[in-house]
């Protein structure tokens, strides 16, 4: 049994209460040479009054313990320069197996029927970034995927904070928005809107932007995502205000499969006559770019008119047709202030103007709209016609390919054109997230022609030859309506000498 003396704090045993106290002191650690001498020891092991011992010795300690910080175990490993006894470990229970039978009466079974459920890894990421932009003074914008039942059928949400260089920091709640129209697959798109009321880094200090990932409903669960850097000095006003680098910008959606480095380079000569010198095309390769269709890009990456950009990655994440909805948000926001206009349409397909219509001039008429959507002349794939004096061999594929689907009043895809700085987000065939108004009435403007499955057939695409007379009637292939259309093949010869003109000899297929 033990008590506490009132000159002490230490408890003593019962035997040896009210005698002068016996003070306890850890030793220093010991030196790094090795070894304590007798005369230090019998320095530090030394009985004098209670009060001033337990100052001195507090006093030493202390000391001791700040100028050998890295000691974590001071005073816990050091041997005792006393004799007294240490504090005994409480005894165990000495009814311990009575108390154990007592409550295992009293303690419910186990529930046979009460199931539960283990984890094992993770079905899906939370959020993939693909894009951070700046999308102007006060807005931001952060492309990635998502976990599609997190956000269909959960209720997943953001939260943005800018924190400047300069100490200060700014939050906003996040506009989400998912503009795969529920396409998704595992991963759906998500495109995260930070908007503040003011400028940021209006300091232009530098700063990053933070993203807060929430799980659900709940502000417990949640991933910090540090989704934008910009340096000190790196904001300039200016470029989110026109006058903007090109007129016109081409976004491709994921090129995969076998393409045919033929269709590649007929698609792109025409196009960069069409738009002119003021367009920029940006081409994004899920696996389709070979050593062959990069060979026919890449004299015009020389010449800065196209970018092409390495998503392979991509296909880590299972999304709809190798994420395209992906790919077109992101071009949308990184070069959302690069140009007056994008166009977003598939390498099967080519722009027209019908009636002697010039770009310029049809878009000065839209430019009240955001966007305007662009309708399709379907053609034929393999119809082509039987003229002796052409050599196929050397044709283009648009100079070959003249016969059009007549059929009427049926709904057919349509291809965009977007302002994208009044833009949030985008899809594939149109935006339903922007700011202004949309047009669909264009046919009489501009059109497209749609050469469908043409992209990716090895060789000739001509397999039906039909004969002159089919110029003035009407075919059925595949009990469709084909008529004659050469309004494309009148183009050829422009096209061709432009090519020539711009590339000289660099194009080898």
């Amino acid at each position: 049994m033990f008590k506490t003396t009132p000159n002490s704090k230490t408890t003593l045993p019962l035997h040896l209460a009210g005698k002068k106290p016996i003070m306890r002191k850890d030793s220093p650690p010991p030196p790094l040479s090795g070894g304590t001498t007798p005369g230090k020891i019998s320095l530090l092991c030394f009985e004098t009054k209670p009060i001033f011992a337990i100052i001195l010795a507090l006093t030493l300690v202390m000391f001791i313990w700040n100028i050998q910080p890295y000691y974590d175990n001071l005073l816990s490993t050091t041997r005792p320069c006393t004799a007294t006894p240490e504090k005994p470990k409480p005894l165990p229970l000495q009814h311990s197996t009575t108390a154990q039978k007592i409550s295992a009466l009293t303690q419910k079974p186990a529930d046979p029927n009460k199931r539960t459920f283990k984890t094992y890894g993770n079905a899906a990421a939370l959020f993939v970034q693909m894009g951070a932009y700046r999308g102007g003074p006060n807005t931001f914008a952060i492309v990635g995927l998502a976990s599609k039942p997190t956000h269909v059928f959960g209720k997943a949400w953001y939260k943005c904070e800018w924190i400047s260089n300069n100490g200060s920091s700014i939050k906003t709640k996040a506009y989400k928005m998912l503009p795969d129209w529920g396409y998704g697959r595992v991963y759906t798109v998500v495109v995260v809107n930070c908007t503040f009321t003011v400028n940021p880094n209006e300091d232009n200090s530098g700063g990053k932007l933070v993203v807060y990932a929430y799980y659900g409903p709940s502000q417990k669960k949640y991933e910090r995502i540090v989704a934008l850097e910009e340096e000190a000095g790196s904001y300039n006003e200016l470029k989110y205000k026109p006058p903007y680098k090109y007129d016109y910008l081409y976004c491709g959606s994921s090129l995969y499969g076998n393409l045919s480095a033929v269709r590649i380079r007929e698609w792109m000569a025409y196009h960069a006559w069409f738009f002119g010198k003021s367009s920029h095309f940006v081409f994004h390769d899920a696996g389709g770019v070979s050593s062959e269709v990069r060979a026919v890009l890449e004299p015009w990456v020389k010449l800065g008119r196209v970018t092409i950009q390495d998503i392979r990655d991509q296909a880590e994440f299972d999304g709809y047709y190798y994420n395209q909805f992906l790919v077109v948000n992101d071009c949308l926001h990184r070069y959302r202030n690069d140009a007056n206009w994008t166009f977003y349409f598939d390498v099967d397909e080519y722009i027209y103007l019908p009636d002697g219509n010039t770009l310029e001039s049809v878009l000065n008429e839209f430019n009240d709209y955001t966007q305007f959507t662009i309708e399709q002349n379907p053609m034929s794939s393999k119809l082509c016609l039987n003229e002796s004096t052409h050599d196929y061999s050397s044709q283009w594929g648009f100079e070959k390919l003249v016969f059009r689907d007549s059929r009427t009043k049926i709904r057919r895809d349509r291809k965009y054109a977007i302002q994208a700085r009044n833009a949030y987000s985008t899809g594939v065939h149109m935006s339903e997230n922007v700011y202004g108004k949309t047009l669909h009435k264009t046919e009489t403007k501009i059109r497209y022609y749609h050469y469908h499955n043409t992209i990716t057939v090895d060789g000739e695409p001509c397999r039906e030859f039909l004969p002159d007379s089919a110029k003035r009637t009407v075919t059925m292939s595949d009990n469709k309506p084909f008529v004659y259309d050469d309004k494309m093949k009148k183009l050829a010869d422009t096209i061709k000498q432009f090519e020539k003109e711009t590339l000289g000899e660099a194009v080898h297929v």
